[in-house]
């Protein structure tokens, strides 16, 4: 099952994430023409601040299993998709009681008004994975706007191989650089002081174990 994988050392804060998701639940699906809309499309997806400062990271639903959210809501207006399995929010069924603001570990659900039907209603407002353009056999609309691989799509194991595989490269990366720096230090002007040095080191170790053997 694909999903939506967040790698926060490469999210640069830049809020395209959250600028593509609003448009992608606009009626309009038009970033020229989203922001006068009634009501007001909001994102799913938050960037947060890192724990240093400079930082940031996307913040989303995890579409937990099982999900706390759907556990305690009282109409059942958060169901799962068996397909995609994504945990959603029927806007018709929701009544604000906030229930499931209360026990998402995530911070993930906020409440703004949003068109049901003929009518605005206040309503609970989720990440939903962008389950319509999943379903088309398309990238989520953050995914899409992600620029720097923050937020990447696809099936978990190969996620999760990559990121070894990445992490990998940057260890060998950093043990190379360790290197060169100690062959430049070899190669500098205090070279010779340094190997009269080690030479003297190794002169008195020798002299110890000999003296020692005599005793």
């Amino acid at each position: 099952m694909k999903l939506v994988f967040v790698n926060p050392e490469r999210c640069i804060g830049c809020l395209q994430c959250e600028f593509a998701c609003a448009v992608e639940h606009s009626t309009s699906k038009s970033g020229t023409s989203a922001w006068m809309e009634e009501p007001t499309p909001r994102t799913r997806v938050h960037v947060d601040p890192g724990p240093v400062m400079g930082t940031s990271f996307p913040s989303r639903c995890r579409h937990c299993d099982p999900a706390p959210c759907q556990q305690v809501c009282p109409t059942s207006a958060i169901t799962r998709d068996a397909e995609q399995d994504l945990v959603l929010v029927d806007p018709q069924t929701c009544i604000s009681c906030a229930m499931c603001a209360m026990v998402c570990p995530f911070d993930a659900l906020t409440f703004h008004p949003v068109e049901v039907g003929t009518e605005v209603r206040t309503v609970a407002v989720k990440c939903d994975g962008c389950v319509d353009r999943v379903r088309r056999g398309e990238t989520p609309a953050c995914v899409d706007a992600c620029k720097v691989g923050a937020l990447v799509f696809g099936e978990l194991n190969d996620l999760v191989a990559e990121g070894r595989l990445r992490g990998s490269g940057s260890v060998l990366a950093a043990v190379t650089a360790a290197e060169a720096s100690e062959e430049a230090v070899a190669d500098g002007p205090t070279a010779a002081w340094r190997s009269w040095g080690a030479a003297a080191s190794r002169v008195e170790s020798t002299a110890t174990t000999v003296g020692g053997g005599s005793r």
